[in-house]
């Protein structure tokens, strides 16, 4: 028995928890790639598949269509894999156990995938019932949106004829998404070395925190535990000889770390400690309201690498602290908008290097540039470089968009107000597909996901029953 099989639209839902028994964190996209390509052969329609992963599924117009402009759907296959602590789930290898609660669809443990699994499953629902009036329908299933649209740059988009694209990658309902910054992610590379010190060994550990997407939640205030790690160890080294051999965070760089953990050798184990306690203390009033449950812990460990020399642990220490995070610049144009920001998402150690890697996002190029030559400019300063991937535009306002004006239209009718048309700092791939589709014409909208990119995500069953309904209504209006 399916757990969603009672959800209405049944077909959304079937789709919906039918993809979510496959596993398709990014870079592991292949097995939903393949079962979306099923999907299309068992309905005869036209389809293509990239190396990338990417898929386009093709259905022709229903009578009385025939002569009315093709309608794109795009949604991307990846999602953000983040677990609980003590979660013994392998999200590479075992599907999510999904479950209903308060009105919302969740997964035991981790995330839900609801961004942008639901995108999927309304899209394949369309193509599945023969019922539902369209135009053409060319539905696009990008990879690796997560990590830098990366499917979504590699797309070939010569099949699409179309020039209205209808986007479900949005988390508000009766939100109408029509620009968003452009972003890349930045990995900062610190090269060390290591040598013997003669100390305490400690595992210094910082937990409790509510983490959170890096661009819709940016603006919250919630602490990154990579940031706040530097914090603690610098305080810790301000006060007794200190020798980092590890330092680990976060998983995703689009996500603001929830956990993060280092071990040192400290040469007076008395003063570390103290340090460190003085420093939770004070990272406790900072974040009394955005991040409560904050927590820093100090214990006794064993380590199994040689610590870092101390010329290795300073440059280390000020390159925690002193790297960028955070808002940079907000909006002159549209009020409360962030502009410009990054996010050190994923903090990890090699035997031979400390890697930092940032979500870099901003409406206008020339700041996202900028933060990449400050990157750069500190990294050299230590000794270490910075290389840029997954670069991807911004998607600028249109002042002239009849899908727009069709979408308001109906969104007045089924909801009794106007919706609510915004920019956003979060990136959706639309600014990549304008750019391969020339004169584009886009609006990403959604059902209500709530605390996407942890655990905690949860998917509103009734809203996405309204929205639903107006994406049918949509189609039937694109005449």
């Amino acid at each position: 028995m399916r757990v969603l099989e009672q959800l209405e639209p049944q077909g959304v839902f079937r789709f919906f928890e039918e993809l979510c028994a496959i596993p398709h964190g990014s870079r592991n996209c292949q097995a939903v790639s393949d079962w979306c390509v099923a999907f299309a052969r068992e309905r005869g329609l036209e389809h293509y598949q990239d190396q990338a992963g990417n898929v386009i599924l093709i259905q022709e117009a229903t009578p009385g269509y025939e002569a009315a402009d093709p309608i794109l759907i795009q949604g991307h296959l990846d999602m953000v894999c983040e677990k609980e602590p003590g979660c013994t789930k392998d999200m590479e290898k075992e599907g999510l156990d999904l479950y209903v609660e308060d009105g919302c669809v969740r997964a035991r443990g981790t995330t839900l995938g609801g961004d942008d699994g639901i995108a999927v499953a309304m899209a394949l629902a369309i193509l599945d019932d023969p019922s539902i009036p369209h135009p053409r329908l060319e539905v696009v299933f990008t990879t690796e949106e997560e990590i830098g649209m990366m499917g979504a740059v590699a797309l070939d988009a010569s099949p699409l004829r179309g020039r209205k694209l209808l986007n479900l990658d949005s988390e508000a309902e009766g939100v109408f998404t029509v620009s968003c910054a452009g972003g890349s992610m930045a990995r900062c590379a610190l090269p060390v070395t290591r040598t013997a010190f003669a100390g305490t060994a400690l595992a210094v550990r910082v937990s409790g925190l509510v983490g959170g997407h890096s661009g819709t939640e940016i603006h919250k205030g919630r602490a990154n535990a990579c940031m706040v790690l530097g914090r603690v160890l610098q305080a810790m080294g301000a006060e007794t000889e200190l020798r980092l051999v590890t330092a680990r965070g976060g998983g995703k760089d689009n996500a603001i770390p929830m956990e993060s953990s280092a071990q040192v050798v400290a040469s007076d184990e008395a003063a570390a400690r103290q340090a460190a306690e003085q420093m939770a203390a004070a990272l406790t009033r900072e974040y009394a309201v955005a991040d409560p449950g904050l927590r820093v812990e100090v214990t006794a460990c064993e380590v199994s690498e040689t610590p870092m020399d101390r010329a290795s642990t300073e440059k280390a220490l000020c390159m925690l602290t002193c790297l960028p995070n955070g808002i940079q610049a907000m909006s002159m144009d549209i009020p409360g908008l962030v502009q410009t920001s990054l996010n050190l998402g994923i903090l990890a150690t090699e035997a031979d290097s400390l890697t930092a890697t940032f979500c870099v996002r901003s409406s206008l190029g020339s700041q996202k540039e900028m933060l990449h030559r400050r990157l750069r400019a500190l990294m050299a300063q230590l000794g270490g470089t910075v290389s840029i991937s997954g670069d991807y535009p911004a998607w600028e306002y249109r002042q002239d968009s009849p899908l727009r004006d069709l979408m308001t239209e109906i969104f007045w009718e089924q909801y009794g107000s106007a919706p609510q048309i915004e920019a956003i700092h979060a990136g959706v791939e639309c600014g990549i597909l304008a750019g391969k589709l020339p004169g584009l014409d886009c609006v990403s909208v959604g059902p209500d996901l709530l605390d996407i990119h942890t655990p905690r995500e949860r998917m509103d069953i009734a809203s996405v029953q309204r929205v639903w309904r107006f994406v049918l209504e949509v189609l039937k209006r694109s005449k």
